[in-house]
């Protein structure tokens, strides 16, 4: 990493993005991470909270790139979520950002079964697609980029666990899209330090994708839990390529 691109801020230092922060300031990076609270355990936290239209908040990094992951899903940010993504890009404008990488999900793209790539049309036909792309216009509108992020698995958060026992509203046949939590934090990495050079939109998921009822099946004996149930056994894969990213030299090197 060069230490022309040394500056960070994380929006949303949660499960990913504290994380990040960490790596990026083990790497020698100047680092802020914010979340909601004015309480710091870390000395990378800043506080940012968007609350009646007011903007609170501790950030005075210049000259920084940005990264927003900020789960849209979240308790505390599903109902504001664009507002703060708009407060966001226009403090980090002020404060002469030198690019805003938002953190998406594959969520966007249409659920029925084929292979989709960043050049997929979205149809925007359910409530989660529409906030997504809206997000995502939103910083692409500001010559930010976009990460497209599988479901997510790393320390704390094993899929045989949280789906253990669970009724699944899928079928066992279908095709996982999963990546690990380091891999979105080396390609977050790879897409700063090419900034310039990349394409404006990424997939950023695992080139493995076993079915769902073998995968599950696998993590629910690792963690010694009981396996979810499907809803169906129907053969209807939907899978998400990531290999786009790799042009930049980007590689996946954690197993899911």
């Amino acid at each position: 990493m060069e230490n022309k691109i040394n500056k960070l801020v994380v929006l949303g230092a949660g499960w990913l993005g504290h994380t990040l922060c960490v790596n990026a300031q083990t790497a020698g990076w100047q680092v802020q991470g914010t979340h909601r609270s004015d309480v710091h355990k870390f000395d990378f936290e800043r506080q940012f909270i968007l609350e009646n239209d007011q903007l609170t908040h501790q950030i005075d990094l210049q000259d920084a790139y940005w990264v927003c992951a900020i789960a849209p899903r979240s308790r505390h940010n599903e109902s504001n979520y664009p507002d703060t993504l708009t407060a966001a890009l226009k403090l980090s404008k002020g404060l002469n950002a030198k690019g805003f990488l938002l953190c998406s999900s594959t969520g966007v793209y249409d659920q029925e079964p084929g292979v989709y790539s960043e050049s997929s049309d979205i149809s925007c036909t359910n409530e989660r697609q529409i906030k997504l792309y809206e997000a995502e216009e939103q910083v692409l509108e500001q010559d930010g980029k976009v990460l497209r992020l599988a479901g997510l698995l790393g320390p704390n958060r094993e899929p045989g666990r949280f789906v253990a026992g669970k009724e699944l509203n899928t079928s066992s046949e279908q095709v996982v899209n999963m990546v690990h939590q380091q891999d979105v934090i080396n390609a977050i990495f790879a897409v700063i330090e090419h900034w310039s050079v990349g394409q404006n939109i990424y997939n950023v998921v695992n080139p493995a994708h076993p079915t769902k009822a073998e995968y599950y099946a696998l993590k629910c004996l690792q963690q010694g839990s009981e396996m979810p149930r499907f809803a169906s056994d129907e053969k209807a894969e939907r899978k998400v390529i990531g290999s786009a990213i790799e042009a930049l030299g980007f590689t996946y090197q954690y197993g899911i």
